[in-house]
């Protein structure tokens, strides 16, 4: 491929990325790296600002979100990378709180390939679909010169593309038992591969309440500033509001953030954390953080749409996550049937997580997914009949999420909810058209 016959559209650089690598994923650093090292006329991508990374196994994604929603709040310039994508490959790259055009990432994928394939006596370099993505990304934020970098952690951490970049902050929020044939089968281990991210003499914020020692360890061997919760910072609240202290800054009653769900408390906690560690570069006000806490937005975190029936959508798809769901679901009030829609990679842990949402589902939807790893409707029809202690509770297979949801919406009474979880290809999959608005076939009498 020569450089006049380049990909001109983002669908066919994204195919061309498909192609280039055998795996879907292939850990290490060393060949992202090394074209990392080629760019910017072999200076090297990277950024003169501050770059805040997040790891962990749940929350990474809202962290992100209030983190930028905070500083755009205080008037400072965001980039942010976050993945995968709900609906649309630009949603990974988002400047000053809203996706790229397809245009600003063009010439950004056109500089990886040309990195990628190297210069007189340089080797050619093969990346996989991540590595290549990550890359073009950085490279079209860098190219919009933000005061800020926020970077999304895609798997692990001590491995992932994204640690080819150095954090001024490093973020590690939940660990949990999620990605095991990469990352390891405990706790332990996989904390420690997300801990890679930490940089000597550099602030980390670890926002999970009891964190592997892994984590503890790897702070401390590398010189790391580790900033703990319940001994660097602690926050605390009733029904109304909340409060947060950090070392050295405190705030008294704040509002519960626009994300919903307890767990949000935790996640907001670790970005107050982050904000305080490099207040010396990027000073932020006690009203920024109110307004951006009060408008943070981020579809598919427990996303609750007004309706008839009321829709949720949530991207659990770990046993953790889907805990913290049925929690949340538990603080939503008496509905009075609740239909869900699933559908999940089949690497996933699916035994405990049907098994502990089972509960409170009283109809079940389980759809196909576009990708071969996700497993079938009927193999998760299979998973729940061996965990399911309910002999009033219906199923049935879909062949795509969208299906699926018309088929709960035309079973559903108004008063009822359907509650769409899982893979984000299960709620990216309602979402194809914009958010939808449920109204069911008729009112109650």
């Amino acid at each position: 491929m020569r450089m006049q016959d380049f990909p001109h559209t983002l669908s066919d650089w994204l195919a061309h990325c498909e192609r280039l690598h055998p795996q879907t994923i292939e850990m290490g650093l060393d060949r992202v790296e090394a074209v990392r090292r080629r760019m910017e006329g072999g200076r090297g991508l990277t950024w003169p600002c501050p770059v805040i990374i997040v790891g962990g196994t749940n929350g990474k994604g809202s962290t992100c979100a209030m983190l930028e929603a905070i500083y755009r709040q205080a008037g400072y310039r965001t980039g942010v990378y976050t993945s995968p994508h709900l609906v649309r490959f630009e949603e990974r790259c988002r400047w000053l709180g809203a996706p790229v055009d397809e245009a600003a990432l063009l010439p950004a994928f056109e500089a990886v390939e040309q990195a990628r394939r190297g210069g007189p006596g340089e080797s050619p370099v093969v990346l996989t679909y991540f590595e290549f993505t990550t890359l073009a990304i950085a490279s079209a934020l860098a190219r919009l010169k933000p005061d800020v970098v926020i970077l999304e952690v895609g798997l692990g951490g001590r491995l992932d593309a994204v640690n080819v970049f150095d954090a001024d902050c490093a973020v590690i929020t939940s660990i949990d038992l999620d990605h095991m044939e990469y990352l390891g089968p405990d706790r332990e281990s996989i904390g420690y591969e997300k801990a890679g991210i930490m940089r000597t003499g550099r602030p980390v914020v670890v926002s999970d309440p009891q964190p592997p020692q892994s984590v503890l360890d790897r702070a401390l061997e590398v010189g790391a500033d580790l900033w703990r919760l319940g001994k660097d910072f602690h926050f605390a609240g009733d029904k109304q509001q909340w409060n947060w202290s950090g070392r050295s800054r405190r705030y008294s009653g704040l509002a519960y953030p626009a994300l919903r769900g307890a767990n949000q408390l935790l996640n907001a906690a670790g970005v107050l954390a982050a904000l305080e560690a490099l207040h010396p570069r990027l000073p932020v006000t006690a009203q920024a953080v109110r307004n951006g806490l009060a408008l943070v937005e981020l579809p598919g975190r427990f996303q609750i749409v007004p309706g008839q029936p009321t829709l949720v959508l949530d991207v659990a798809h770990n046993p953790h996550s889907v805990a913290a769901l049925a929690e949340n679901l538990d603080a939503m009030g008496f509905y009075p049937t609740t239909h869900a829609v699933f559908g999940a990679m089949a690497d996933k842990d699916l035994r405990p997580m049907l098994a502990r949402i089972d509960p409170l589902i009283d109809r079940w939807y389980f759809t196909d997914l576009p990708t071969p790893r996700a497993a079938s409707a009927q193999a998760l029809t299979e998973r729940w009949r061996e965990v399911t202690r309910r002999s009033d509770a219906a199923v049935s297979c879909h062949a795509d999420p969208q299906a699926a949801l018309q088929a709960a919406t035309a079973a559903a009474d108004p008063a009822d909810r359907i509650v769409v979880f899982g893979s984000f290809f299960t709620v990216g999959g309602v979402l194809q058209q914009g958010v939808p608005r449920l109204a069911a076939k008729h009112l109650p009498a």
